[in-house]
């Protein structure tokens, strides 16, 4: 570790770097020298191609301008149509965040602005999209990263020192493993512990929502894991089955690194604080607290898709489009400088939405592919994705015309955007009749989070953002955000109502299902998986009647409304997508482990591979570790 900075330091003139620190992967020199801080750009991109590391040069705090006084030059410099929103200073790091609505227009043609804005403050600048709808999220995360952060610099500072540590001269004969804590056979409580001589890496932390007891939960008390060795966790997207138990591991004592892009980091603050609230409204501890939620963001390091960084001294990260949910990610490890390739794809869709652009195919080396299978089996094969629109607006327009409501449970991320989309497209084309269509629960709060990160969603959707049109604030949407609005959607005419959860299992979509479900007019369409347990999973299977709770009191409910499915708008791959998938990626996996399905279609899916592929196969139970090499 000391080596390398004495590496950079010895080619640098003397004097002119006043210390030297990590961030993460990433070195980081402070000068105190105003003319090298303008001019030595060239001198690091030299080094930069030599060590073959991320280098940036920062003035050191006695060369920046005055906070004040530097406001007033960047709102100078940048023009008013950029609407700045607001300036953060984060002096620890001498960096300045910018958030404007327009961002193109704060950074300038080839970045000359943020250039200009350089050279007249010695700040820094960081560009950030203002979202168009308000995000409280957002601005507390941002709060929280940039504001009197010394901690988080000492933070980003010690990752590096573990990523530099020299290795071991007498550790020759490397192995890899990895070890289901969670989402062997099963849809829920994702957890995969990877373990080398050197690394110990947890893959996705999440909570199994549909489940009771024990088995919600990662198993924590596996002989292999141990928290207090954990080097870093990667978290693929922000589900509660991959994200909802970090904060409690940060409840517990973790202190070290969570690896995400930076829509994930924020959707999976909101849905954490949303799980607490759940968890109050059930009259029921929650299993950590908001704090919890803000270690996790003060240790999260957000990466781009493609953007290649080191975690550990023997693995490396790079973040592929997982095409699942905004942020969604495959994640793509390098261990042990090139001795195995591992590619987790996590939840992935590998096809185009309205909402995403599907999941790549192509990566540098990959031996080991370990691969969902929610819908794996051989009864799987979903319709074509503009006939399931077409059953979608069919449903709901048949509804509409007998006078009755339609309940659209959703999961909150991702596939509510998708119904959104939908349902105005075929308004504004006459396909639907004119009724409100109300968004409760999160849905509103997650749009947005989708607002502020356009450069993840599809270009279609990202232009219109661009543009002004945001299809997320369309005038046929309507916010509901009290008890009252509630009760007047409840007591009033037609409608749709989009509403968390997706399975049913706490929040707004249970008290429309309560009110909604005595009416054979109404009806509920599921277009997310049901987990098995779920209120959503019975009533897709045909239960009639069930208890449940009104006011305090316990009531017997009558199941009348007419029930959809429809699999073809899931945000999973269906099973000829995960096949084709596995087909053409390249390079192709020598090996293929199936995990995240139930065990049925996960088994079909592994036994289906083998054969076409001629490839490898597993299907770990949970507690199973597998040896990669």
């Amino acid at each position: 570790m000391g080596d390398i900075l004495k590496s950079i330091l010895a080619d640098l003139p003397k004097g002119v770097i006043a210390s030297a620190n990590f961030e993460g992967a990433n070195i980081v020199l402070y000068t105190n020298n105003r003319e090298f801080f303008l001019e030595g750009e060239q001198k690091i991109k030299e080094i930069v191609n030599k060590i073959k590391k991320r280098i940036e040069l920062r003035a050191s705090e006695e060369l920046l301008l005055e906070q004040e006084e530097a406001e007033k030059v960047i709102r100078e410099i940048v023009p008013e149509e950029a609407e700045i929103t607001n300036i953060i200073f984060d002096v620890q790091r001498s960096i300045v965040i910018i958030e404007a609505k327009k961002p193109g227009l704060v950074i300038g043609k080839n970045g000359s602005l943020l250039q200009e804005i350089r050279r007249k403050t010695f700040w820094v600048a960081e560009v950030q999209r203002s979202p168009a709808i308000p995000s409280k999220i957002t601005e507390n995360i941002r709060a929280v990263l940039y504001m009197n952060n010394t901690y988080r610099k000492k933070f980003l500072n010690t990752i590096g020192k573990r990523i530099y540590k020299e290795w071991s001269p007498e550790k020759r004969d490397e192995w890899i493993r990895i070890t289901w804590l969670g989402g062997g056979r099963q849809v829920g409580r994702s957890a995969l512990l990877l373990q080398t001589q050197e690394s110990m890496i947890l893959l996705d932390c999440g909570i199994d929502i549909a489940a009771q007891g024990r088995e919600r939960f990662p198993y924590f008390d596996a002989p292999e894991f141990d928290i207090k060795k954990i080097d870093a966790i990667i978290v693929s997207h922000a589900h509660l089955d991959h994200s909802g138990m970090v904060p409690y591991l940060f409840k517990m004592g973790y202190r070290g690194p969570v690896y995400m892009t930076q829509p994930t980091r924020d959707l999976a603050s909101l849905l954490a604080l949303d799980f607490i609230g759940v968890a109050y409204k059930k009259a029921t501890s929650p299993l950590f607290s908001s704090k919890d939620i803000k270690e996790m963001v003060r240790h999260s390091i957000c990466l781009n898709y493609n953007e290649v960084t080191d975690i550990t001294p023997d693995v490396r990260l790079t973040f592929y489009n997982a095409g699942h949910a905004l942020g969604s990610a495959m994640i793509h490890l390098n261990i042990g400088n090139g001795l195995h390739n591992l590619l987790y794809t996590a939840d992935m869709k590998f096809g185009r939405t309205r909402l995403l652009d599907a999941a790549p195919t192509q990566f540098p080396r990959v031996e080991t592919m370990i691969i969902e299978s929610t819908y794996g089996s051989k009864n799987d094969v979903l319709p074509r994705r503009d006939e399931a629109e077409r059953m979608l607006i069919e449903a709901v327009k048949k509804t509409i015309e007998r006078k009755g409501k339609v309940l659209i449970p959703e999961l909150g991320l991702g596939r509510a955007q998708e119904t959104m989309l939908i349902l105005e497209e075929a308004m504004k084309k006459g396909m639907l009749p004119e009724v409100p269509i109300y968004i409760d629960g999160m849905i509103w709060d997650i749009n947005a989070i989708h607002t502020a990160y356009p450069d993840f969603l599809a270009s279609r959707v990202r232009n219109r953002i661009f543009q002004d049109n945001n299809p997320f604030v369309s005038e046929i949407f309507t916010r509901v955000g009290s008890p009252a609005e509630r009760k007047e959607v409840i007591e009033g005419g037609p409608c749709v109502v989009l509403a968390t959860s997706g399975m049913l299992v706490g929040g707004a979509s249970v008290e429309y299902f309560r009110e909604f479900a005595p009416n054979k007019r109404n009806s509920i369409i599921f277009v997310c998986y049901q987990g098995v347990g779920s209120l959503g999973r019975q009533v897709q299977e045909g239960l009639k009647e069930i208890k449940m709770m009104n006011d305090g009191k316990e009531e017997l409910v009558k199941i009348e409304l007419e029930v959809h499915t429809i699999d073809g708008l899931t945000a999973h791959s269906g099973r000829n997508q995960l096949i084709a998938f596995v087909g053409k990626c390249q390079p192709r996996p020598k090996r293929i482990i199936v995990n995240h399905g139930e065990a049925s279609k996960a088994l079909d899916l592994a036994s289906t591979l083998h054969k076409i592929m001629r490839a490898e196969t597993n299907v770990p139970r949970n507690l199973e570790s597998l040896r990669l090499r």
